[in-house]
């Protein structure tokens, strides 16, 4: 709720951010709220929803909900579900396409019936556009091969300035976090302070503008009177406006249609398009990490649009495109060379502009730009994963790990629990670790030789001691005792932050003595390797199938029956090359 409020009153405010970023966590976080079944504290609980709390389901929801968020913002729904496949789920599947794509339609529908009822505009502009926001397929545009050599010129550009921004980025961010880290009143003193860098950027700026005449036979209305338009007037004398002034003092979707716009390649002087490419790629990162619920998508196409119109300006004497098609591929320039998405990006340039004959020549500068800025860094949201150090793992595994086996990196000591474990040995792992997985191996005399049962969840045994359904003696059981005491969905994954602790939970002396059968909780078929397996490919395996931990087993018989546990952790770079230092010097 906080979120969608910031949003608003940000986007209100005039800041420089875009609302797609706090729409797709708006929606990721309604679907992750279905997926652990409700909310107990605001009333929200169903039924129906437990059937939701597991690791899938909830993986499904959220990269549903994304789609939806970005299927919103832009009513793009094709794009909201090319952005899922793209961008927020790493385990794709046939039925994930359904769902993204009736999640999508459905936000479609919505969006649409909401248009027609504020079309009179008793909903201020959400009305205008209907579910296109820039309509530019007027007119067919032709465009031939010194068109394409200047679309080339474009994508290098984006390329450039997409790389510069996100290393800017990065080092602003890296800043932020230390201020933020202070405390709440420095959060609050940061976000006022680019509120009024802002506003006096918004105001002072178009001061330096000069009055352009109102062009002759204009179809709008010049200068333009209420909240937008093309011609604002911003002290000017009458007959006259501020081509500055009508870019600042617009919505960003309303400055961003200005920029689309045909026909208009005299309506902004050189010199107002360079101080508002310049205000706005700098606003545009240094709002962006403050305290205001932000996105980059309309930041980035605002500057993008920006520099397209400036060199599709000076090259009009070699090309034929309209500037404002210039500015339309600026935008998908900087958006490949900031974002590094292709597929989702060009079809959300598409719905929102509804210009198909563009298509060739989308794809052709977002292929270039992201293409040139991958020679620099990463994408804009891959380095921001790696600033806040989440183990996110690369759909490819990285060249220096085929030179090393799973059983190089697993970490140790490893803590294992017998299938009838004492209560007390559990209690004290649980304490002194923070795993969330582990081995459990019969022992004679259980079993003739050490045998490997399965995996148990540190989330399971926590609901297993609360529980109590401890025994006297280490005989081992059926388990069927146990299961009677739990429902089908007692062990059901817990929301975030929402489970038991192990810290919740007291035994008295005689407690810790006795007994627990681990084998009614254990997952008997864990996902496996042996100890030889390339790490190159125990890592495609690990992520390509969404696991949270991968069993390493001896090749060889005689040893025990398991060597270690592999955990995203242990995949990442810093963790190996912390084992293995000549790796790094070595790639």
């Amino acid at each position: 709720m906080l979120k969608i409020f910031g949003s608003i009153l940000g986007v209100s405010a005039g800041f420089v951010l875009g609302k797609e970023g706090p729409m797709v966590h708006t929606g990721a976080c309604i679907a992750n709220l279905l997926g652990q079944g409700g909310s107990r504290k605001y009333h929200l609980t169903c039924n129906w929803l437990k059937y939701f709390k597991n690791d899938r389901d909830r993986r499904d929801l959220i990269t549903c909900g994304a789609a939806a968020g970005v299927a919103a913002a832009f009513r793009a729904p094709v794009g909201g579900v090319l952005f899922a496949l793209e961008e927020a789920a790493s385990w794709w599947q046939s039925a994930l396409l359904w769902r993204t794509f009736f999640t999508t339609a459905v936000v479609a529908v919505v969006l649409r019936a909401l248009i027609e009822v504020c079309r009179s505009g008793k909903c201020g502009l959400f009305g205008q556009g209907g579910l296109i926001m820039f309509d530019l397929s007027s007119n067919v545009p032709t465009y031939g091969t010194q068109d394409v050599i200047a679309i080339v010129v474009l994508g290098i550009i984006g390329g450039v300035f997409g790389g510069l921004f996100n290393f800017l980025l990065d080092r602003i961010l890296r800043i932020y976090s230390i201020i933020n880290e202070r405390g709440a009143p420095l959060k609050i003193l940061l976000t006022i302070t680019i509120s009024v860098i802002t506003s006096a950027c918004s105001y002072g700026l178009p001061w330096l503008a000069s009055c352009t005449p109102c062009p002759v036979g204009s179809m709008e209305e010049c200068p333009t009177i209420g909240r937008s338009g093309n011609f604002k007037s911003f002290q000017c004398p009458p007959g006259h406006y501020n081509g500055l002034a009508s870019l600042f003092f617009n919505t960003n979707d309303d400055a961003i249609r200005n920029l689309f716009s045909r026909g208009t390649a005299n309506e902004f002087h050189m010199s107002s398009l360079f101080i508002f490419f310049i205000a706005i790629y700098c606003l545009g990162l240094v709002t962006y990490g403050i305290a205001v619920p932000s996105g980059l998508f309309i930041p980035v196409i605002l500057a993008g649009a920006t520099y397209g119109r400036i060199v599709g300006t000076l090259l009009g004497p070699i090309s034929d495109l309209d500037p404002g098609l210039f500015a339309l591929l600026g935008a998908a320039s900087f958006l490949g060379g900031t974002m590094r998405m292709t597929v989702s990006v060009c079809v959300i340039l598409l719905e929102l502009t509804n210009e198909l004959h563009m298509l060739p020549l989308v794809m052709l500068v977002l292929l270039i730009s992201k293409t040139i800025a991958d020679c620099f860094n990463k994408g804009v949201y891959d380095q921001i994963v790696v600033m806040k150090g989440l183990p996110f793992m690369e759909a490819h595994a990285e060249p220096y790990m085929r030179h090393l086996v799973a059983g190089d990196v697993v970490s140790g000591p490893l803590i294992s629990f017998s299938g009838v474990e004492r209560v007390g040995n559990i209690v004290q792992a649980l304490k002194i670790t923070g795993h969330n997985g582990f081995p459990v191996v019969d022992e004679p005399p259980l079993t003739e030789s050490p045998e490997l049962v399965g995996l148990v969840l540190r989330s399971h045994l926590l609901v297993l001691l609360k529980g109590r359904t401890f025994m006297k003696d280490k005989a081992k059981t059926s388990g069927s005792f146990v299961l009677r005491r739990f429902g089908a969905f007692d062990f059901a994954k817990p929301g975030s932050g929402k489970g038991l602790k192990i810290e919740d939970l007291d035994f008295t002396d005689e407690e810790m003595e006795m007994y627990v059968d681990l084998h009614p909780i254990t997952n008997t078929s864990p996902y496996t390797v042996v100890e030889t397996m390339s790490l190159a490919k125990a890592a495609v395996l690990f992520r390509a199938l969404g696991l949270r931990h991968l069993l390493v087993v001896p090749k060889t018989p005689g040893r025990p029956p398991i060597v270690g546990i592999l955990t995203r952790h242990d995949l990442m770079p810093e963790h190996i090359h912390g084992l293995f230092p000549d790796l790094r010097k070595s790639h």
